[in-house]
């Protein structure tokens, strides 16, 4: 072990241990790390398992050459780590303790005292010096107990971080790190996701060469850049490895063959990594680890007692009480008579954030028949679509709908012409592209009246449209030319800014004034450049988004005669009757080209 000067590791290893914490597997033991500072005073960080008493206090006195410690500092008090501070105020009655006082208070309830004549209660930012060592101490409040602290030493550039970076495995264990530091964090860290991140945004600005965990090995160079890393991914609950993870329960092996069939067919498919756990056979943690690694997850099990399989009710417990969240998760269910495993697993993600379920759920009725394996087939296409895409990307494409993907709000820009007369248009092409000083890009198709306007007047409003704006609204501005149509008439209550422009009196969260500034010629549109003149919020509202329009606003077409052939806008809903489209052919009501048609069904 490279420890910096002066630092020296006075733990112990645990190879007897068959359950840490009472539920987690430990076939390789487990360390219990206590390290001593000596300086001008010693400090001995933490303690060790009840088990390890003597051990302990001969490894401290080994290592302060005879010389009687000065401190204990105890950043987190459980027993694994704490269970020895009588024992060590025993033995050395001249030394103090340093902790938290939600430590002090915990140590009442173990110990029946809190050693008040006997402690040096410290906070966020207190310091205790050793010499040329001072110790920094930082609260870490449920990482992963309320009391803790970590403890930061500037001269040999190490912190101490209590449990955090810690894995399973004693110290000898020859065993990857990322795994069982992955399994260690997500069964006892996992919850604490956003405490996590605000240690590690207190940690940002320290200048941290050595780690020394409570758990596993201390961390230097290249593995304490890869913890650093692999904690900012599990902390914001990201997905670690591309892939799926298929987890099962299966009473008389029907489900556990959905199961196994559909990880043949996700391989078939060139899914990048898949793993597969039986949840009454498999290390539960391990499925738990599992499931926070991939991107994907499917469940697999049976309709029991008109709930779900018990092993499969704990997993889905261990993933919502942990923050299980921005994850795509996959449904097979098998029923004989009366199926609900599926509605089930659903509700119990329901207070989960970012949860998607695949569209594409599997129904298992008794054993696999044709029907059930045609929806495994539906499933594994929706699962690796994007990974059969990635594996394509340097192949020639040109397909449209990636386009779709780009956000866009929707907005009716108004302007007035020379005449006096007021127009507006729905767009959904305006971008804030500067900030000092701000600037605001606002693209229109050259064939609209208000792109011939704007270029005239040199200015326009935004009226930011909010999720409560109904068809009417595009129909009106969108649907229609300002230079046949007066589209304001009937519509009462406008208001308008100091520029003298029209605000829509209904339906609208913001609006913002703009000056053109620039205008750049983008071929089919024109780009106006402006400066922000009046800028307001209108209501709390939000904001209308392409998206939302697509799926709640627009109306879902229909043929007017269900023996006629056509073809029908996606963005506005006109219908053009024939049996091909031109490729040239530009929508006469909101300009949009023959990409955005679709065949009418």
């Amino acid at each position: 072990m490279n420890l910096p000067q002066d630092i020296v590791y006075v733990g112990v290893n645990d190879k007897s241990i068959d359950l840490f914490e009472g539920q987690y597997v430990v076939p390789n033991g487990m360390a219990y790390n206590s390290y001593a500072i000596v300086d001008g005073k010693t400090a001995v960080m933490d303690t060790v398992d009840a088990r390890f008493r003597h051990e302990w206090l001969d490894n401290v006195d080994k290592a302060l050459g005879g010389r009687k410690p000065d401190y204990l500092v105890v950043q987190h008090m459980e027993p694994d780590h704490s269970a020895n501070i009588a024992a060590f105020m025993e033995a050395y009655p001249a030394a103090t303790l340093v902790s938290s006082a939600k430590a002090f208070a915990m140590m009442q309830n173990f110990f029946g005292t809190a050693w008040e004549d006997r402690r040096i209660v410290v906070k966020e930012g207190d310091t205790l010096p050793l010499g040329k060592h001072e110790l920094t101490f930082v609260a870490a409040p449920m990482v992963h107990w309320p009391e803790v602290i970590v403890t930061y030493d500037a001269a040999s550039k190490t912190l101490f971080s209590a449990d955090g970076f810690g894995k399973f495995g004693a110290l000898d264990a020859e065993e990857d790190w990322d795994c069982e530091a992955r399994r260690y964090y997500f069964g006892i860290v996992g919850k604490y996701g956003a405490q996590v991140q605000a240690l590690l945004k207190k940690a940002a600005p320290l200048q941290i060469e050595t780690v020394c965990p409570l758990h596993g090995p201390v961390l230097q160079g290249a593995a304490l850049a890869n913890a650093l890393a692999k904690y900012q991914i599990w902390s914001f609950y990201e997905a670690e490895t591309d892939g799926v993870f298929v987890a099962y329960t299966s009473v008389y092996g029907h489900t556990k063959e959905a199961a196994l069939k559909l990880v043949e067919m996700l391989k078939a498919r060139g899914c990048p990594k898949v793993s597969c756990a039986d949840l009454a056979r498999d290390d539960m943690a391990e499925a738990v680890e599992d499931a926070f690694r991939y991107g994907k997850l499917v469940l697999a099990t049976t309709t029991y007692n008109a709930e779900i399989f018990p092993f499969m009710h704990t997993f889905i417990d261990h993933l919502v009480e942990r923050n299980y969240q921005n994850r795509t998760v996959g449904l097979i269910e098998n029923g004989s008579w009366a199926p609900m495993a599926a509605k089930v697993m659903r509700a119990k993600f329901e207070k989960s954030k970012n949860v998607r379920f695949a569209e594409n759920t599997v129904h298992v009725k008794s054993a696999l028949s044709d029907s059930s394996r045609k929806e495994l087939e539906a499933l594994a296409d929706e699962l690796c679509a994007e990974y059969v895409a990635r594996a394509d990307a340097a192949k020639p494409a040109n397909d449209p709908k990636a386009l779709y993907d780009i956000g866009y709000g929707l907005y009716v820009v108004t302007t007035k012409d020379e005449k006096g007369k007021d127009n507006g248009l729905v767009v959904n092409t305006v971008t804030q592209v500067a900030d000092n000083p701000v600037r605001v890009a606002v693209t229109i198709n050259k064939l609209n009246y208000s792109h011939h306007v704007a270029k005239q007047t040199g200015a326009m409003n935004v009226n930011c449209l909010s999720e409560d704006a109904p068809f009417d609204v595009f129909k009106r501005y969108g649907f229609q030319s300002g230079r046949s149509a007066d589209k304001f008439e009937g519509v009462e209550g406008v208001t308008r800014t100091s520029n003298g422009l029209a605000v829509l009196p209904r339906h609208v969260c913001a609006v913002i004034s703009l000056k053109v500034e620039q205008y750049v010629d983008m071929g089919s549109h024109g780009m106006f450049v402006c400066s922000v003149a009046e800028s307001r919020v209108l209501s709390s509202a939000p904001a209308m988004t392409y998206a939302y329009y697509q799926a709640n606003v627009k109306p879902k077409p229909q043929p007017a005669d269900g023996k006629k052939k056509g073809w029908v806008c996606k963005i506005c809903g006109y219908v053009h009757e024939g049996d091909t489209l031109p490729e040239d052919f530009v929508c006469p009501l909101c300009k949009h080209g023959a990409a955005d048609f679709e065949p009418l069904s």
